[in-house]
């Protein structure tokens, strides 16, 4: 969908206009959010070991949380990470790589001095299997895990899931990919020649805060723990500005927004222009059908699988990710008369772009993520596709069930007025059936993406969305392109209702199923914006 400037600064005002100075036209802003100099500094790319590394998993995997000294690829600091040892290569934070129908077996070993546990973030798998906090293991302990992937071809991944420790675990380092392939995901890579760490790159993004000396910093202040940690410094795999070398073809991109709290409004932009792109799939793998767009919202947890052409391009030229300017709306209503400090709103970034605590970069404020430089000429005849792997309809009917987002007077993120308890199970699922949840955010609030374990959601409509997200509608339900298919994590805006079709009877775990609704926000989970869901 194509926006024109008009449209693109109606949207942007609050975010574009303040930050950067009304009367700045799209090209200026594309302008000033590309920086003169990005270095030569390569993206770290899946290959056959090391951090990221690509590991098709055959027999019991062990992964072992652990401090991993030197493995930051931006600083050379220490970080935390799954390591592993698979046919005599050495991994951290691997790439797992599995085939549907395939028997999945690890161990997670605990080599960290506080409890953890690991949620395969989209994975089929009964509760037990999901990384329940209730299961998180002490240090020096160990839990097995072993399940069939059922799931289709898609962009899963796994990170920590224990309470009250998920934010500080993940935003120090402990996530990665799964990534499922069946014969669909290779028939359509063989048609588009795309190979897996090469033309097929799995591209996590994440925001931190940096010391002096370059450590990863997670100090939540007491505002932070209620808006949302953001960063000073984007990483893309784990670098500061990395440039990927690129030919003249077709690349896809299995964007993933692993950061605790900041949401992106991503385009790629040549030239003062954004470019189009193709979007094919989402948090559950292929959509129906191809949606081409020029920008896309990613909040935490929410993968996006896109096609970029850089076809037209010649050698030389250079294409950014970028984060366009956009309002986060942190602040809405004064939310019930906390300030939240400005974090990461527009109206609070300072000259230098910068806005929110600790010098932490604004989310809606515009800058550049990834270079990719066009070094080689090539010849590619290869056709963009016009369908995809067909999927059912979203389910019709169903138990309608409504759920609310808030801020309790002077407290914490609740879920229909609550917060978590280990020991209850507020949403209870009688019956494993269709169930419509009518998901309802506060005016008086802040965007929440919010998550289920165990099933997906099917996107049926959106009401009371702001312009931002009104104006990216594919259809008359208010739709975005990134709510079609299947969605694990649904970003709902102030003020917004979101109403989602969920089927419980599919799949089918056997016994009682205890699984976690909660919002991806990490520190908003931490802090007990999650409630178990039985299902009898």
């Amino acid at each position: 969908m194509t926006q024109s400037r008009r449209d693109f600064l109606s949207l942007t005002a609050k975010a574009a206009v303040l930050a950067a100075g009304a009367g700045l036209g799209l090209p200026a802003l594309l302008h000033a959010a590309t920086p003169s100099e990005f270095g030569s500094t390569p993206l770290p790319v899946p290959g056959a070991s090391g951090l990221f590394g690509l590991l098709a998993p055959e027999g019991r995997l062990t992964l072992t949380a652990a401090e991993a000294p030197g493995a930051l690829p931006a600083t050379g600091a220490p970080m935390l990470a799954y390591r592993a040892s698979h046919k005599g290569a050495d991994y951290l934070n691997p790439i797992l790589v599995l085939r549907k129908g395939q028997d999945f077996e690890a161990t997670l070993a605990n080599g960290l001095n506080e409890p953890t546990i690991i949620h395969w973030h989209g994975v089929d798998g009964p509760w037990r299997q999901a990384g329940h906090p209730s299961y998180a293991i002490g240090p020096g302990g160990s839990y097995k895990y072993g399940f069939p992937i059922t799931n289709r071809a898609g962009t899963y991944w796994y990170h920590p899931h224990p309470h009250a420790l998920t934010a500080k675990q993940s935003y120090m380092g402990l996530a990665s990919f799964f990534i499922v392939r069946d014969s669909e995901e290779d028939a359509f890579a063989k048609d588009l020649d795309l190979r897996l760490g090469v033309t097929d790159i799995p591209l996590v993004i994440q925001d931190k805060r940096l010391t002096h000396d370059g450590r990863l910093d997670y100090s939540p202040s007491k505002d932070d723990l209620l808006m949302g940690y953001l960063g000073d410094t984007v990483l893309a795999n784990g670098q500061h500005k990395p440039t990927l070398k690129a030919a003249t073809r077709l690349y896809r991109f299995r964007l993933l927004n692993g950061s605790t709290a900041r949401i992106y409004n991503l385009s790629f932009v040549q030239g003062g222009s954004r470019l189009p792109l193709l979007l094919v799939g989402n948090d559950g793998g292929f959509l129906p059908a191809p949606q081409r767009l020029d920008g896309l919202f990613l909040a935490p947890g929410e993968r996006a699988d896109v096609l970029l052409d850089l076809r037209d391009l010649s050698p030389g030229q250079e294409v950014f990710l970028q984060n366009m300017p956009f309002d986060p709306m942190h602040n809405e209503g004064g939310m019930m008369g906390m300030t939240g400090m400005g974090h990461g709103a527009a109206p609070a970034a300072s000259a230098e772009g910068h806005g929110g605590s600790h010098g932490a970069l604004g989310e809606g404020d515009a800058y550049a993520i990834l270079r990719l430089l066009v070094e080689q000429q090539v010849a590619y005849d290869r056709s963009l596709p016009k369908s995809l792997p067909s999927i059912p309809e979203p389910p019709a009917g169903g138990t309608e069930r409504p759920i609310t987002l808030a801020l309790q007077h002077m407290g914490g993120w609740t879920i229909n007025g609550l917060t978590f308890d280990m020991g209850s199970a507020p949403i209870v699922v009688k019956k494993r059936g269709v169930e419509v949840w009518r998901i309802s955010n506060a005016k008086e609030s802040m965007p929440h993406p919010m998550h289920l374990h165990g099933y997906f959601y099917r996107v049926l409509e959106r009401k009371g969305s702001p312009a931002q997200a009104k104006s990216r509608a594919v259809d008359t339900q208010g739709r975005m392109a990134t709510d079609l298919g299947y969605k694990d994590t649904v970003l709902v805006w102030p003020g917004e209702t979101v109403s989602v079709a969920i089927d419980f009877g599919t799949p089918r775990y056997p016994g009682e199923q205890l699984f976690l609704f909660h919002c991806h926000n990490l520190e908003h989970e931490d802090q007990g914006m999650m409630l178990n869901v039985k299902v009898v």
